[in-house]
């Protein structure tokens, strides 16, 4: 099976999940995510990373070896443009 591109991650999340905003970067076995998405409100980073690995299904398991990502609401990234100092930490797994 063809390591995904980052399009197609980036798809592959739209699909499962209403984001405002949605950033794919990688090299096909690694990635890194900024998600934007109002279904992350009230929920902690671990919910949502696990809101997210539900929209890729097994995908996860079976294309994708390694996804860090950053996942904001709205109001967070509209408080944190950027990534300089201030913008939320990002988390690796």
């Amino acid at each position: 099976m063809a390591d995904p591109t980052p399009a197609e991650v980036q798809g592959f999340i739209a699909a499962g999940l209403a984001c405002t905003h949605l950033e794919v970067e990688g090299d096909g076995r690694h990635f890194f995510a900024t998600i934007v998405s109002a279904e992350f409100e009230g929920l902690s980073r671990v919910r949502r990373h696990q809101r997210v690995y539900t929209a890729l299904g097994d995908r996860m398991r079976e294309q994708i070896h390694a996804l860090s990502m950053k996942t904001l609401t709205p109001t967070e990234h509209a408080a944190a443009p950027g990534s300089g100092p201030g913008a939320a930490a990002s988390h690796h797994h």
